[in-house]
């Protein structure tokens, strides 16, 4: 059930704490995702959880805005009732949705060259710049095919992560959902995002389909019937 459910954009510098352990403990400890881990090395100890909420309240901070003064960069929280107060809510997922562009105006350009590797070994740093190259190459070549066409932009799932705890209530297609809608309400933006085989039920099932394998993950498209809903 996911009546109890409120997604909204991040309204305080104090969000990030909850948010980046929810990220962590779902693709760190449930998921083990190797290529997050790669780039969130020490995410597993307490410098490490303040390192990365420092590091996503910096990119909420620095978010730019499009022509219309909209954030190119969006974090939305998912709350429910905490459970150990009725009378709190509690931050049980996360998502980043961003608007890219290769036009001026109209979003911020995507990229296939991850940065903050610095701390990493040089393999560890090599390991990371490869496979997320091989996640986003699709992306940045979509974004560069459609800075040609009269709808420059499109809108990104960069990110969704619910803690596990939490999970199979609805928090991740509520995630999803806003987006969806974000991009209706830009002027009907194409959405594409990448996902692991843990995230694509959720984004099938809201109309995303497989557009491209890369090394057992998907970038996901959405397909003909999706992008026609999504598009005015």
């Amino acid at each position: 059930m996911s009546i109890n459910v409120l997604v909204q954009p991040v309204d305080s510098p104090d969000d990030f704490t909850q948010i980046y352990h929810c990220i962590s403990e779902a693709f760190g400890r449930q998921i083990k995702d190797s290529i997050w881990i790669a780039m969130n090395s020490n995410w597993n100890s307490s410098e490490g959880q303040r390192e990365g909420a420092s590091k996503l309240l910096e990119r909420w901070q620095s978010a730019t805005k499009n022509k219309e003064g909209h954030p190119n960069t969006v974090i939305l929280k998912a709350t429910l009732p905490d459970p150990q107060d009725g009378f709190k809510l509690k931050i049980v997922g996360a998502a980043i949705w961003t608007q890219a562009s290769f036009v001026d105006g109209y979003g911020d350009p995507p990229t296939d060259n991850p940065a903050d590797l610095a701390a990493l070994t040089p393999t560890e740093r090599r390991f990371a710049s490869q496979m997320y190259r091989s996640l986003w190459k699709r992306c940045v070549s979509l974004a560069r095919e459609k800075a040609k066409s009269d709808s420059p932009a499109m809108f990104t799932l960069d990110t969704c992560a619910v803690d596990p705890a939490f999970q199979r209530r609805g928090v991740a297609g509520k995630l999803v959902a806003w987006g969806l809608e974000e991009a209706k309400r830009r002027g009907g933006l194409e959405c594409t995002t990448e996902a692991s085989p843990m995230g694509r039920v959720v984004y099938k099932r809201l109309g995303f389909g497989a557009e491209e394998t890369i090394q057992g993950r998907q970038f996901e498209l959405p397909n003909q019937t999706a992008r026609a809903v999504l598009q005015l």
